[in-house]
């Protein structure tokens, strides 16, 4: 177990390191009122996502060890929206997709009213 969270977290602070830098970079060039960087790192997130899922499952058996490292780690830290969207691309390619279209509905609206009433909650507090 304890190796377990060795992987996670050495790949979680690469993950998150890159996400800070990234999209700190991106923003800075972009400019304006726009979430450039998060918007970058987001899309970025998911091609590298998929580039990784695709070439483990085609050439590659890694170990739990490397899962965990890259894409529970890295990825989870670098954006969890890549595994948003590959779990709603499975949903896609399955097809399901009522199932596809609820879940990005459903977390995009849900979410985006869960965080305003945890704003409302936060400043009530």
């Amino acid at each position: 177990m304890l190796t377990k969270i060795l992987y996670i977290s050495l790949g979680g602070a690469a993950g998150a390191l890159g996400r800070y830098y990234l999209s700190g970079v991106a923003q800075r060039i972009a400019g304006g009122s726009f979430p450039a960087g998060t918007f970058f790192v987001n899309m970025a997130g998911c091609l590298l996502f998929g580039a990784v899922w695709g070439f483990f499952e085609n050439r590659l058996l890694p170990g739990s060890g490397a899962r965990l490292l890259i894409l529970t780690g890295f990825m989870g830290a670098f954006t969890t929206f890549s595994t948003y969207m590959f779990e709603t691309a499975t949903l896609v390619k399955s097809g399901q997709m009522a199932m596809a279209m609820a879940n990005v509905v459903g977390q995009s609206v849900i979410g985006l009213v869960l965080v305003l009433a945890g704003i409302a909650l936060g400043r009530l507090i």
